[in-house]
């Protein structure tokens, strides 16, 4: 059971987006020109694609909401990229908790 659930956390926002895409082709083709662009945010930013399609114009300006879950969704995005390190920095062996490398033993 544990297993399912971190795969399911790990792989919940592209899993999502190929759902989504064999469900409503047409959306993500009203979002998109290209193939490239939501293959590209698959692999990099899958909060965002989903974000996208989610907001993308179809035949309404897009508002200040809209853009605010675009933020959200790129924050999201980025913090998983980034989130571990600075959470796993005391198990690096020469690393000081003021920041700076030591070096030598």
């Amino acid at each position: 059971m544990c297993c399912l659930v971190t795969v399911l956390v790990l792989a919940g926002p592209r899993l999502a987006i190929v759902l989504w895409w064999l469900v409503a082709m047409d959306r993500w083709k009203s979002a998109f020109d290209t193939f490239w662009w939501p293959f590209l945010g698959f692999l990099f930013l899958p909060w965002t694609t989903l974000a996208y399609v989610l907001v993308a114009p179809t035949g309404r300006v897009v508002g200040l909401l809209d853009w605010f879950v675009l933020a959200v969704a790129l924050a999201g995005d980025i913090g998983s990229y980034t989130g571990g390190a600075w959470g796993n920095r005391e198990r690096l062996p020469r690393y000081r908790a003021d920041g700076n490398w030591r070096y030598g033993a």
